[in-house]
């Protein structure tokens, strides 16, 4: 499970605010794409998508494990992402699902994967702490239940790890307090997109660059609502959630993201 532990210190735990599952895999599957490392064009949603159409990824007891093989030569990685709600997903055991790890599977890391999908599996089936994601309200306690987790795995418990897991709860600890998350070579911006009908929209977040690229780009409102993200240059925009409020408005709730390097030229 050192892929897991590895999203858990690089920051890529998301909470997924909607419960609906086709949201939550196209979400995931945006965030993969834009990492720095996938070549450009790569269509991990639609790689998602397919594979969830032909097989449920369900575990049970609220896990889910949707992955994308490409094939390239790259690191084993995933983002995780939580639902304190549980998503419908016709899971075997009928469970909604809380824990959704999305894998991005590399050619070369295919006997990888699977040796870590067969620990995770024994670990659910095993382990105590299975259970107790249902009562978690909280996305740090969800980090800290991924991590107990991880340490019940005999392949991943050891000085290393032990002291891998130590750095990244002092990691988290300062993260919570900068205005932005740095992931993978990607920086991670919040921001609120508030449309309605021939109006303009209008961008509420602490970045200057990304408020200028949500106001001043013709269609985003548009490619948010048909495909849930929108990339056009160096920012990408990925819907979380949506709200309709009275006259037709609608505030969307994205995440921005942009690699590190290209940002640093803004």
């Amino acid at each position: 499970m050192d892929t897991i532990l590895d999203a858990l210190q690089e920051g890529r735990l998301f909470e997924l605010p909607e419960n609906d599952k086709n949201h939550a895999l196209q979400f995931l599957a945006h965030i993969i794409e834009a990492f720095p490392q996938i070549p450009t064009g790569t269509d991990i949603v639609g790689n998602i998508m397919a594979r969830e159409s032909s097989m449920n990824t369900a575990f049970g007891k609220g896990w889910a494990c949707p992955h994308a093989r490409v094939a390239f030569d790259e690191d084993l990685m995933c983002v995780v992402g939580w639902s304190p709600s549980g998503i419908p997903y016709n899971a075997p055991d009928g469970k909604p699902v809380s824990i959704i790890i999305m894998y991005l599977v590399p050619a070369n890391q295919r006997n990888h994967y699977l040796r870590e999908i067969s620990i995770l599996a024994k670990v659910l089936k095993t382990s105590p702490e299975t259970d107790r994601i249902g009562s978690i309200k909280e996305l740090n306690d969800v980090r800290n239940y991924l991590l107990d987790l991880i340490a019940a795995s005999k392949e991943t418990v050891g000085p290393d790890a032990r002291a891998r897991m130590i750095r990244l709860q002092a990691k988290s600890a300062q993260a919570a307090a900068l205005p932005a998350n740095e992931l993978s070579g990607l920086v991670v911006e919040p921001v609120a997109i508030i449309a309605g009908p021939g109006q303009k929209p209008i961008a509420l977040t602490q970045n200057r660059d990304v408020m200028n690229f949500v106001e001043n780009t013709a269609g985003i409102v548009e490619k948010l609502d048909a495909e849930g993200a929108y990339q056009n240059g160096t920012w990408r925009i990925v819907r979380r959630a949506s709200v309709t409020y009275q006259g037709s408005r609608v505030m969307y709730d994205c995440l921005a993201l942009a690699s590190a390097k290209s940002s640093l030229n803004l």
